[in-house]
């Protein structure tokens, strides 16, 4: 998980760059294009059928789905504010990520975590500054962002198992395609490729190609609410991109805000897991089944 946030963090850098030279929605269809071929490969490479009748289950829907609305916004969000300013507000997901894996999976959370959930969300309020100056109305795209690889998350570990890492990854990447081209379709004039820009997309495709199946991996193999929390680390490094290439200075409210942000995770990721049992005990209300 920590090696997927350093890759993301890269990859969040080199679309923010292209997209100074190219309109989102193109800088969008390229990647989902590059992305997918490469996963297609891999896939094929590695035995993985493409097409498997298990495609069409409703947790692979719902994956495209969320794959599609997080990186429409936060792609946007990154293109129209600081890049540590839309990681900040990134970081709340994998306290969304504790919150669905106990609403969704049964998973027992605890109290501890559920106030980490709440911190976290507070956090975000204090990014954003809602009615306050500074208030930036493009940052709530990095809200929607957030909330959507949340879900993706979450119907990951949904996914049926004979599915396999790079497919699910190729998966990701065609569903950004329709949608950079629905945004195309809505008013944005194509662009002359950039050669840079292209680069930087080719780059930022296998970086975050890396990320992808690490973060697949990741959220298959391990217990959600305790491999979740791991994600804080990408703020780091995006703070560190944010002022080295692009001379961000985040300012206090992003600052403290961030640090009630990843205290929540930590902690979230501290708190000792609630006990479980082999079964429920005689007159139970059933909250362990399907844990």
């Amino acid at each position: 998980m920590s090696a997927a946030m350093a890759c993301f963090a890269v990859e969040d850098a080199l679309l923010k760059a292209a997209t100074r030279q190219m309109p989102v929605g193109q800088v969008l269809m390229i990647f989902g294009a590059v992305g997918t071929i490469g996963f297609a490969l891999l896939a094929a490479a590695r035995g993985q059928a493409l097409m498997p009748r298990a495609a069409r289950s409703g947790a692979i829907i719902a994956r495209a789905g969320f794959e599609t609305g997080a990186r429409v916004f936060h792609t946007f969000a990154i293109a129209l504010t600081p890049l540590s300013l839309a990681s900040a507000i990134l970081q709340a997901a994998p306290l969304v990520v504790v919150a669905g894996a106990a609403l969704v999976f049964g998973e027992r959370v605890g109290w501890r975590r559920w106030l980490a959930v709440l911190a976290g969300l507070a956090g975000v309020l204090v990014i954003l500054r809602p009615g306050l100056e500074g208030f930036t109305p493009a940052a709530l795209l990095a809200v929607l962002g957030m909330l959507g690889f949340a879900g993706r998350d979450l119907a990951t570990r949904a996914a049926p198992r004979q599915i396999g890492s790079f497919t699910l990854a190729a998966y990701g990447f065609a569903a950004i395609i329709p949608a950079g081209a629905l945004i195309m379709a809505l008013g944005e004039a194509p662009a002359p490729p950039a050669p840079g820009a292209l680069a930087r997309i080719g780059a930022a495709a296998l970086v975050g190609g890396a990320g992808y199946w690490a973060i697949t991996v990741a959220m298959r193999m391990g217990e959600v609410s305790a491999v979740a929390p791991f994600r804080y680390a990408r703020l780091v490094f995006a703070m560190l991109l944010g002022v080295a290439v692009f001379g961000e200075t985040p300012d206090a409210a992003t600052l403290l805000g961030s640090a009630v942000v990843v205290g929540a995770g930590l902690y979230a990721l501290a708190a000792p897991a609630p006990r479980r049992f082999s079964r429920p005990p005689a007159g139970a209300d059933g909250a362990d089944a399907g844990g």
